[in-house]
């Protein structure tokens, strides 16, 4: 990996070096983790004097410890190692004082000092994450510095550093630091100081630019022919659903879309990495207090199947979707659908294939690279036999199944698809097997968990020795349950049972109160307060879907909308009101998609009403330069 590494890769947690300070630093060679000494998620989680300082032994944690044990000081969760060249102030852990931090553009006349932090941009050997390390010494022509993740190999006898990176002065006195990787890109460096000369000046997104703007086709084509190909399984099924090839359902939205500014998209791609982050540091914080499970009003008898797949380490997600509005109020997030999420198809290849038949040439595509992120996440999943895709016999759960088909198999996983129960059986060992006879292994599912389980509590009469599947059963005369696949310890679900709490609603008042104040969180809480019952509020099931049993109230006005669904009889979360922007007679909902935890793709959802459901529109995206945002 490192052009300079003279040592073989050391086992991950091995010792490397100790840096100045008396720091550790270790080997993050996951490929050699010891399975049996670190079998759960938990154990990747690192602690100090029971503060999280991060995973193991990424370059975040190690940054974060070297503060915390010498300065005392540490900066706040961020969702990319690139992001902490924006941060604004470290907190003192012992009285949670905010100090100043000043970030310094690479080149810059105010040189890094022993104890700042070197931030790389994401690209190159950094990719998607970028990169942080601790500056330990400084001289005219390199600076040496600490780092995890990067070159694994034991540090030689009597050196405490990780690497020398070349430096340069220029004739005004600029200092340039030289990455040692080819297309990566050192930022700058960070430094706790009151003393701003020569720091950068970050001033807020101006709120325009977060703005959508509604277009149309300059010059659209004369006919209307087909512009999907029924010959690709999953575009015939998504032709069969909408009835014909297009995007809207409504006529006079043939030829419009939307566009969005270059800084409107880098801010929910930062909104969207860092909110991943906080909800699983939230079903982390969950998972430790049962007082909190218990809001989520999930079965006790399932509690310990949703520990074993948090705990476990490969139950990681595959792709989830967030809600946002969006405007020059802000961006503010209402749920994260992190278990069983639609409209991919829409958002990385219809709207695509759209934009080529109508001409709609401005900008690019927001969901470009949607299905490329997919299929590297698939690559990553380590599924090594045949996927099961298990869904309802439902036009849109099909093309949305047949698109992700297409993505895993692209991986090179072989898949099958079922539809429906009737066709599994039970082999000889007491496995569950497709109709061809095919073991059931690893499935990627369309259902939503909270069906599942609602199916599951039907079959299973709420016996808690059913669904801990100890009962001994019939299987000559049972046919296999819902249960007996989605729940077996030797499958493999995607999206994991995990995903349980943080699709959950009641999840949402329990950030508000890890993070309070955060700039993309809506005030949400279990109880009704005086504040929202005055100014608005947003009543929603702690579990619904696609809309379903949502009130919407006006502090003024009373009762404004509501919406039926088989959700009635759940608990509710109360949520301030933050209508969506209200553009040419739609009500307009960003949303973003997350693959592999990182953002990868954006679409619009529209509607009259102020409340989207699965009978919203969905419209193109594009996204443009600033300068562009207007005609």
């Amino acid at each position: 990996m490192n052009q300079e590494r003279t040592t073989p890769p050391a086992k991950f947690g091995d010792l490397l070096g100790v840096g100045p300070g008396g720091v550790p630093v270790y080997s993050s060679d996951y490929d050699t983790v010891d399975k049996i000494a670190m079998p759960t998620r938990r154990d990747f989680r690192s602690y100090v004097d029971g503060l999280f300082m991060g995973y193991k032994w990424q370059c975040v944690e190690l940054a974060r410890r070297w503060l915390y044990l010498n300065k005392g000081y540490v900066f706040d969760d961020i969702a990319m190692a690139y992001d902490i060249f924006n941060l604004r102030s470290v907190r003192v852990v012992e009285d949670g004082a905010l100090l100043p931090l000043r970030s310094f553009r690479n080149g810059s006349k105010r040189r890094p000092e022993p104890g700042c932090l070197l931030i790389w941009d994401e690209g190159g050997e950094f990719d998607v994450t970028g990169h942080v390390a601790v500056v330990t010494e400084v001289f005219d022509d390199c600076i040496r510095c600490l780092e995890q993740n990067v070159d694994n190999g034991k540090w030689p006898e009597g050196r405490d550093f990780s690497r020398e990176l070349a430096a340069s002065v220029s004739a005004d006195g600029g200092y340039r630091i030289s990455c040692t990787y080819p297309e990566s890109r050192i930022l700058g460096w960070v430094i706790q100081t009151d003393d701003d000369t020569h720091a950068e000046t970050v001033a807020d997104a101006d709120p325009d630019l977060l703005n959508l703007v509604p277009r149309r086709v300059e010059s659209p084509p004369a006919s209307d022919d087909a512009w999907l190909d029924p010959a690709h399984p999953d575009e015939a099924a998504y032709i069969a659903m909408m009835k014909s090839c297009k995007l809207s359902s409504r006529d006079t939205d043939r030829h419009r879309y939307f566009v969005m500014s270059e800084t409107a998209a880098r801010e929910l791609k930062h909104a969207t990495n860092e909110l991943h982050n906080m909800f699983l540091h939230a079903t982390n914080h969950v998972l430790q207090d049962d007082a909190l499970l218990r809001r989520f009003n999930l079965p006790p008898a399932l509690w310990p199947r949703i520990h074993q797949s948090w705990d476990n380490r490969r139950n990681r997600m595959i792709t989830g979707r967030f809600d946002f509005s969006m405007s020059d109020r802000g961006i503010k997030a209402y749920e994260y659908n992190a278990d069983s999420a639609s409209c991919h198809m829409e958002c990385g290849k219809i709207q695509t294939r759209w934009a080529a038949h109508y001409g709609c040439d401005v900008g690019r595509c927001a969901g470009d690279g949607l299905t490329e992120s997919l299929i590297s996440a698939w690559k990553r999943s380590r599924v090594d036999g045949v996927l099961h895709i298990m869904r309802d016999n439902d036009l849109e759960e099909t093309y949305h199944a047949l698109y992700m088909k297409t993505a895993i198999e692209k991986a090179g996983i072989d898949c099958k698809i079922i539809t429906g129960l009737s066709g599994l059986r039970w082999d000889d060992d007491g496995c569950v097997t497709d109709a061809d006879g095919v073991r059931i292994n690893w499935v990627w599912k369309t259902w939503a968990w909270e069906t599942a389980i609602d199916q599951i509590r039907a079959e299973c009469s709420d016996d808690d020795e059913d669904l801990r599947l100890h009962r001994n059963r019939d299987r000559r005369r049972s046919p296999p349950r819902l249960v007996d696949v989605l729940l077996r310890p030797e499958v493999m679900v995607f999206e994991p049972l995990w995903t349980l709490i943080a699709s959950n609603k009641a999840i949402l008042p329990i950030l508000c109160e890890l993070y309070p104040g955060h700039p993309n969180l809506l005030d949400t809480r279990y109880d009704l307060t005086p504040e929202m019952a005055e100014n608005g509020h947003v009543v929603k099931p702690i579990v619904g879907r696609c809309g379903s049993n949502i009130e919407i109230v006006d502090g003024e006005n009373g009762l404004v909308e509501a919406t039926a669904g088989q959700f009635d009889d759940r608990d509710r979360i109360y949520q301030e009101l933050f209508p969506l922007a209200w553009i040419d007679g739609d009500n307009v909902q960003v949303s973003t998609f997350t693959v592999g935890g990182k953002y990868a793709g954006s679409c619009v959802r529209v509607d009259p009403s102020p409340i989207i459901t699965t009978h919203s529109d969905l419209l193109a995206l594009r996204i443009v330069d600033d300068g562009g945002l207007t005609p």
